[in-house]
């Protein structure tokens, strides 16, 4: 069976007064495009979103089974669960699958009680960070986050600086799309979506 490459980036920031997400809206298989339309950032409560890179199928599966779980707690305990304790669950649901594992690596960020942001492989490894990249342009991206980000950066410098990093990584890596980027800023306030195209 031959295998056939795809990619993509997205990258995760967290600000003083929230997070921010921001991804490619291109989907390619091997050499073809499939769509330049496909959201990458998914909500999972008016809090909390993940990002995708890797297989869509396994990501909708986990979205799925968070926004459950989200419920859930909400039901039992009348309060929100925290993007810190819904990291760690979806941790524990990667890690109980390694033999068979979801084909994921994952951003998760939200600010429930506090901006919180965290990166996750496939095999359940949870790393909490100020700032992330994933996906195959993340090399790239990773460079410009580390060049432009501050401790007390605010959300609005993180959003720029996040959107420069995909259009970065879009340019130099050829299964990462830079016509169009999702962006999904998260503060207390709550969650609010937003494409930024480029005029090619």
């Amino acid at each position: 069976m031959e295998t056939k490459k795809t990619g993509t980036t997205t990258v995760g920031i967290k600000a003083k007064d929230g997070v921010v997400l921001a991804a490619d809206t291109q989907a390619s298989l091997d050499h073809m495009v499939e769509t330049l339309n496909i959201r990458k950032i998914v909500p999972i409560t008016d809090r909390i979103a993940i990002t995708t890179a890797g297989s869509v199928g396994d990501v909708q599966a986990l979205a799925r089974m968070l926004e459950a779980e989200a419920r859930y707690y909400q039901f039992t305990w009348n309060r929100p669960m925290s993007t810190k304790a819904m990291a760690n669950l979806l941790s524990n649901i990667l890690n109980e699958n390694k033999w068979f594992p979801y084909l994921v690596q994952i951003i998760i960020g939200g600010h429930v009680e506090e901006p919180t942001l965290a990166n996750l492989d496939a095999m359940g490894g949870l790393i909490f960070d100020d700032y992330t990249a994933t996906g195959s342009g993340s090399p790239f991206a990773i460079a410009v986050l580390e060049d432009g980000f501050k401790k007390d950066i605010s959300v609005k410098e993180a959003r720029e600086l996040a959107i420069r990093a995909v259009k970065t990584a879009g340019k130099r890596d050829v299964y990462t799309g830079d016509r169009k980027i999702q962006v999904v800023v998260i503060t207390k306030d709550g969650m609010k979506e937003e494409f930024v195209e480029f005029k090619e």
